[in-house]
């Protein structure tokens, strides 16, 4: 795929829980010169570049995958956001210690969110329209989240579905999520 031509995947072993071994990375850690060092990390020319949501906005710029109106840009920004708000929702509950007790109740208000996300997405192809943009790989981390963690939550969402799908045929490398 052309956007990834060029790059270099590196993996660290951290072995299984509850013990993981972050030696491998923890060695490396301040090697490559990053102003945060962290993980995930992308080097791109004299670019050393921490944080998933700023490699996104990297690769997004470098690639023309913003978007180009005014009401695109706008659109991107609320999307974005609000895709933000609802990961975090997620997150919030997976981690919380009264995670059985507070399902119910996130998967009750799933379908109105997913509902927003059908509305926005219409009948267009990606989320701003014709063209893929940096919002529809946060849309799809979000959707296949919950799509993870509730199976059949898109079932009454055809075209969110859709989207999916055709995310992932651009995509193809993205199966290894739905790998056990």
């Amino acid at each position: 795929m052309p956007m990834t031509q060029g790059y270099e995947e590196k993996k660290y072993m951290m072995g299984d829980a509850p013990d993981y071994d972050r030696s491998q990375w923890l060695n490396e850690k301040f090697k490559p010169g990053l102003d945060f060092p962290n993980l995930p990390y992308l080097t791109d020319g004299a670019h050393k570049i921490t944080q998933s949501k700023a490699i996104l906005g990297c690769i997004a710029y470098k690639h023309n995958l913003c978007g180009e109106t005014e009401r695109e840009k706008i659109w991107e920004d609320i999307l974005e956001n609000q895709l933000m708000d609802n990961q975090m929702q997620l997150a919030r509950l997976c981690y919380n210690p009264d995670f059985e007790k507070l399902k119910p109740e996130y998967l009750e208000a799933l379908p109105a969110m997913l509902k927003f996300y059908l509305q926005f997405l219409g009948k267009q192809p990606w989320f701003l329209g014709d063209k893929i943009a940096l919002v529809d790989f946060i849309a799809y981390d979000v959707l296949e989240r919950n799509q993870v963690f509730e199976p059949k939550c898109l079932d009454a969402f055809p075209n969110l579905k859709d989207f999916i799908s055709r995310f992932e045929e651009v995509f193809p490398g993205l199966s290894y999520h739905k790998q056990p």
